[in-house]
Order: structure tokens, then sequence, then C-alpha cells
């Protein structure tokens, strides 16, 4: 395999460059712009292998996409690359549109006029994946969960604008024939995530006794999926995937945001045995706009069809996350330069 991973200097992105490398041996070009959350070291433990490859680019830079493309020669192509906190989407969403949907654009072409110079068997071996989110369907009622049928009801700028990136990727394959395969995954966590987010933001926090942030009432529920059984999966999906199907990634383990951060408070409690437990840091604070209640994934389809189901439970991805930040502050103290923990995406009133 030869495969162009975009945003691979990123969270999701460099676990799947990871994985690739590593588990199935594939020759891997990172194509990642190098934004703020893109940090040093990210890619270490494989930037020396002969198997991997890194190129600066941005997904928006139409010609510079078409040249990468050409020149590695790639089986498959994994689209990460994408500005994805929503909080940064509702107080810049400009940045969203251009990444999120001209990216996209930029690359579906890349990627078409790559392979309409293939001959087969190289052609129908070609796969386009599209990686998505489950925030593109809104908000989950009770007692549902997402499918691949579910329709798309954004709720945000970023949810939004990926949903636009989604569309424009089946278009492609319907009227050009590209094989595309999407996939749409639950909220991600594990090492190497940008501090912004919120089990990172919480974690670290704790550990330094700060107030740890909860929109609301705290109630939101999210499914969470450890972040390197969301790379199997992408992996899956392109070695395994239908042209023209999309497959959700769950991690089947919704929680409310307040037990995540009591989870997280609790367990560094029975590390670092605090004068008082931190989850008196817990601070309620103004709910994001547009929050959306709740989001519930099921990954039947990908269970049947690639194999794939989450192998990493809530509890043990957790610890194994909380013990990462724990043991690597040579990664994350750089990165509060950039983002100091303050609070963003609130709208304005006169």
């Amino acid at each position: 395999m030869r495969v162009i991973v975009t945003g691979g200097s990123g969270f999701i992105g460099s676990a799947l460059c990871r994985h690739l490398v590593r588990e199935r041996g594939a020759s891997v070009l990172n194509i990642d712009a190098l934004t703020y959350a893109a940090a040093p070291g990210t890619l270490a433990d494989i930037e020396a292998r002969p198997e991997y490859r890194f190129a600066k680019g941005d997904i928006r830079d139409a010609a510079a996409m078409m040249r990468l493309v050409a020149d590695f020669k790639p089986t498959a192509i994994c689209n990460v690359a994408a500005e994805s906190h929503v909080d940064r989407s509702i107080s810049g969403p400009k940045a969203f549109l251009e990444t999120n949907i001209t990216g996209v654009f930029a690359m579906l072409e890349a990627a078409r006029s790559y392979w309409d110079g293939l001959s087969e068997p190289a052609r129908s071996a070609f796969r386009f994946v599209q990686v998505s989110t489950d925030e593109v369907f809104g908000t989950a009622a009770a007692g549902t969960r997402f499918t691949e049928e579910t329709p798309y009801d954004p709720s945000s700028p970023y949810s939004a604008s990926k949903a636009a990136g989604d569309h424009l990727v089946r278009a492609w394959g319907r009227t050009y024939g590209l094989p595309v395969v999407l996939t749409n995954c639950s909220n991600n966590y594990g090492p190497y995530q940008f501090p912004e987010k919120f089990i990172p933001l919480a974690l670290l926090s704790a550990l330094h006794a700060g107030e740890i942030p909860v929109y609301g009432d705290g109630q939101n529920v999210r499914d969470w999926l450890f972040v390197d059984d969301h790379a199997r999966g992408i992996a899956d999906a392109m070695a395994k995937g239908v042209p023209g199907e999309s497959y959700l990634f769950g991690g089947n383990a919704e929680r409310r945001n307040i037990e995540v951060a009591h989870a997280i408070c609790d367990a560094l409690d029975a590390v670092h045995r605090p004068n008082e437990p931190r989850r008196n840091l817990i601070r309620h604070v103004t709910d994001r706009p547009g929050h959306d209640r709740r989001y519930a994934v099921d990954f039947s389809k990908a269970e049947r069809e690639l194999g794939w189901t989450p192998s990493v439970s809530f509890e043990d991805g957790l610890a194994r996350t909380i013990a990462w930040y724990s043991e690597n502050a040579w990664w994350w103290q750089p990165l509060q330069t950039r983002y100091d923990g303050r609070r963003i995406g609130l709208l304005k009133t006169s």
C-alpha cells in the first residue's frame, strides 16, 4: 500500500500514520500544513522509518496537491486534514469553510486527475477515504443511535462544513465514478490530542489544580472512541470498504460530560492523593451555542462488513490517556503557548 494521509501530523492523522506504517506495512506520505494543532514530536517514533515521508502542504493549494499526488502515486488517499474544534468554528467560521470544503474539493480533483490516468487493476483498487464526524448528524434522540442512513442535520459551523465536504465526496463518486469511501466517527480521545479538546483540557487542568470547565449542566452525552481503534477502522475502510459506502465507528462508551470529568478527577486523586478531591475544581460554565445534546453511534455495519469493533474500553483508554499526559509534559507544555485554556466560541453580545 502507498497511502497519502492529509493532516497526518494532527491527532487522528498521526495515529493513522503510525498504524499504517507499523501495523500494515504501508508506505505513507503525510501532507500537513502544520497549523497550531500540529506539534513537534508527534510522529517521532516513525519519522526515521523508510516507509514514512512528510511534505508540508495545505490541502487548499490545488496545484500543490495535484503535484504531490502525481509524484507519490498512491493506492489510496485518506483525507483527515480538517479544522475540527467547534468553539473555534463559532469564533471564526471562515477557516472551517476554506479547509473543510475548498480543501476537500482540491483533494478530490487531485485524486480524480491521478485516478483518471490509471489503468486496471490499479484503477479499481484505488480508494479516496473521507474521514468525517458523527457531528454531521446533529443530536441523537433518546433511545436512538446514528447509522449510515441517518440524515445530516449539522448544528455548528464546524459540523456544517464537514457535512458539505462529505456531500462533495459523494457527488464525486456518483458523477465521476471516483471510488470514494466515507467514515464517520464518535468523539476521539487518547495521546497526542491538542489540549483545547475536553479530555486533555480537563486532565491537564486537574493535574495542576486548575479549574475544570464543564459546559452547561454537564449532561451532554458523547460516545468516546480511543484514537487507535479509530485509526484501525479507517485503515479497514480503506482496505475493505465498498466504493460509495460509508461506515460509522464508535466506542460503545456513552458518557455524560460531567461523568468524564469525575472519572478524570477520581483517577488522578487515586495516584496523587490531594488535600481535597479534584472534583471540587469542576466549574459549570456558559454552555456552547447550538450545543448538541447527545451523540451515539451504531457501528454494526462496520462490524458486519469490515470486521471492526472497538477493542479499548473507556476505562482502559482513559487510564492510558491519563498516564501518557502525566509522563509526557515535553509534548504538551510547549503547546500552552498556543492555547492557554481560555474560553473561546462564545457569542459576543452588545
